[in-house]
């Protein structure tokens, strides 16, 4: 299949799935979820690779979602059924990650902000350059943090970390990342790709099918209880984004100043 914004490369039984919006950024848009979602389901079936490399320009994983994506105002002028629809996008393409069967590893660079991490946790490693920055700001434009991803932090950071990151939403550095565990390892040189590679040989040289077996067992134990957590997901954002408090976000978002937010 061609993509537009994304590339996949495999040898020696590596993957180096890329994705890139053509902006320093990297924000994604729906068409940039929807690619990453046939990309991630293009595994299903490959009998050979062990290790999946996500990445996305060189200069920064992504912004997260592009407020500015005319999806963005379709989606607020539709119905409830139709928005709701709509904003499966992201965590089908999270689940899409998470139920790949060989290795998954994000290699992060600069920005990782709101759908990023959400995308991120949804693989099972992730290896940031020394000049990363993550950032969950959602909750700063009226929504909550959606996509399946919060059990997903919960998981990897435990329930104050969590709220940390996604209430009091500060920014914080690739050290700090590391210090919550939500990120496994910091690479030394330019890029975290480097570094994720490195990763990738060692469980490239492994028997697959064990690979398989431990990987699918641990996501077993650690995510049983993800979906009776977060089923209400979709429906609790689609209520988040009905409300005027979202509205105000968003539009403080795109005209560059603090909203104001009266809780309703």
């Amino acid at each position: 299949m061609t993509y537009k914004y994304v590339t996949i490369e495999k040898k020696n039984r590596i993957a180096i799935v890329r994705f890139d919006r053509n902006h320093d950024l990297n924000p994604m848009s729906v068409d940039l979820m929807l690619e990453l979602t046939e990309a991630a389901r293009s595994f299903e079936a490959d009998l050979e690779t062990n290790a999946v490399i996500l990445t996305g320009n060189g200069t920064n994983f992504t912004a997260g979602f592009d407020l500015k994506d005319a999806a963005l105002k379709a989606r607020m002028q539709a119905g409830i059924m139709e928005r709701r629809q709509m904003q499966r996008v992201g965590p089908v393409m999270c689940q899409a990650w998470e139920d790949i069967e060989p290795m998954t590893i994000a290699a992060i660079d600069g920005y990782c902000i709101g759908g990023g991490v959400a995308l991120s946790v949804a693989l099972d490693m992730r290896i940031a350059s020394k000049d990363a920055k993550f950032y969950v700001p959602e909750i700063k434009n009226g929504m909550n943090m959606s996509w399946n991803s919060v059990p997903r932090m919960v998981n990897l950071i435990g329930p104050a970390r969590t709220k940390q990151l996604s209430i009091i939403a500060d920014m914080i550095s690739a050290e700090e990342a590391a210090k919550w565990h939500l990120i496994e390892e910091i690479s030394e040189t330019a890029n975290a790709l480097d570094l994720a590679l490195e990763y990738a040989e060692k469980i490239a040289a492994r028997p697959p099918l064990p690979v398989r077996m431990i990987k699918k067992g641990a996501n077993a134990a650690a995510t049983a209880l993800n979906h009776a957590t977060s089923y209400m997901d979709i429906d609790q954002y689609t209520l988040a984004t009905l409300s005027d408090d979202y509205k105000e976000g968003v539009s403080a978002f795109i005209e560059k100043r603090d909203p104001d937010f009266k809780g309703s």
